[in-house]
């Protein structure tokens, strides 16, 4: 049963252009979700900011500032450092999906920093079978995203910073679907991100206010078949702050606020019984089927329900992180994903450890959707992160 499960999900990421059902009505607040190609690239990968609700664009600099804000990492403290993490991933469907997570950074100056990153996400052992259930053959589908970054502080107080990667999603080994061949799907994307830093005075206590943008995966669209229809990979608008004090020598605490869109177009509602592929069979909504560029200004104003929608595809965290004499850390988040674009909302929390060249941190994930029978596919997610700082030697 499990391994069924698994081929349906397997599945659903490969054809996932084709699984949209036209004849909802978005307009009466139904559910119309935004889909897209090699989604893990959006998964959280480290535990610091999984325990915070998945916040990290204004956060403290750190090397797993690669996923979520490269131009954190101008102002990084230290020299050199690494991280590496784990993430089983939808144990609540199946017990052999996860994501590993590694990157790293190197000062060149009081100003530079460049960084490389590496993220391999493993979809298990899928049996592959016939219409008749005949057993087809045994493959291992993953996908993975190699990527590198340069950060520029361009004054005290803000820096910038370009990235690149390549994006390779391998799902059924060239297995046929439909009697069509299927290949790996395959994209170059880039990121442009930002980010502004400045201590302020607030009620006699020195504040660390912190800004951060991120617009990453700005990249070509990918197809796992050999048709001209290709899908959006995940382009997202990521802005967010922070604010941090230390109360005293021992104690420190902080704040942060993300906000997530992506920048991709909304499915619009087709006429009852279309095909979904005329344009002219549109009667609310944008023609999905544009380039990449103008589907990133298209959707901020594509939403077949109006600006109502249009908010309504705005994702929210927040998080909070309690230090105790720079050792042990204790954190805690909430994210917020409104029920007619996926309904994702959980809590977490988690802790860390740091002693000396390395720290260890740990984060876990508590189901709050209103899913069927209470249970979601996030549920008692972990994840778990190795921080070394190389400087510290």
């Amino acid at each position: 049963m499990k391994k069924i499960i698994g081929i349906i999900c397997a599945s659903l990421l490969v054809f996932n252009a084709f699984a949209q059902d036209p004849s909802y009505d978005e307009l009466t607040g139904g559910l119309n979700t935004i889909t897209t190609a090699v989604p893990f690239l959006l998964i959280s990968p480290d535990s610091k900011s999984g325990a915070m609700g998945d916040v990290g664009v204004a956060t403290t600099p750190d090397a797993n500032s690669l996923h979520w804000n490269p131009a954190k990492l101008a102002f990084v403290d230290d020299d050199m450092g690494f991280s590496m993490s784990y993430v089983p991933w939808l144990r609540a469907l199946v017990p052999d999906i996860n994501l590993s997570y590694l990157a790293g950074y190197k000062k060149l100056n009081d100003n530079e920093a460049i960084g490389l990153e590496l993220r391999y996400f493993s979809l298990g052992d899928i049996t592959f079978t016939d219409i008749v259930g005949n057993t087809l053959g045994q493959y291992k589908p993953s996908e993975f995203a190699l990527g590198t970054s340069y950060s520029r502080k361009l004054s005290d107080n803000f820096s910038l910073a370009i990235s690149g990667r390549y994006i390779y999603s391998n799902l059924t080994g060239g297995q046929l679907a439909g009697g069509i061949p299927t290949v790996a799907g395959q994209s170059i994307a880039a990121d442009i991100s930002a980010y502004y830093t400045n201590p302020i005075r607030l009620g006699g206590k020195e504040i660390d206010l912190a800004f951060g943008g991120n617009i990453s995966n700005i990249g070509s669209k990918l197809a796992y078949t050999e048709t001209p229809d290709k899908d959006f990979i995940p382009i997202n608008l990521r802005l967010g702050t922070s604010i941090g004090t230390e109360f005293d020598e021992y104690n420190k605490m902080s704040f942060a606020f993300d906000i997530n869109k992506l920048l991709v177009p909304t499915p619009p509602i087709y006429k009852a019984g279309s095909t979904g592929q005329d344009p002219d069979d549109i009667v609310a909504g944008m023609d999905p089927k544009v380039s990449v560029v103008s589907g990133i200004f298209q959707s901020f104003w594509d939403a077949p329900g109006g600006v109502n929608e249009e908010f309504r595809e705005i994702n929210y965290s927040i998080g909070t992180e309690y230090w105790y004499a720079n050792q042990f850390a204790l954190r805690a988040g909430y994210f917020f994903e409104h029920d007619t674009k996926g309904g994702r909302k959980f809590f977490t929390f988690g802790s860390g450890v740091k002693y000396n060249v390395f720290a260890l941190d740990f984060s876990y994930l508590i189901n709050a959707s209103r899913a069927i029978n209470g249970n979601n596919p996030l549920a008692n997610t972990m994840r778990f992160t190795l921080v070394f700082d190389l400087g510290a030697i």
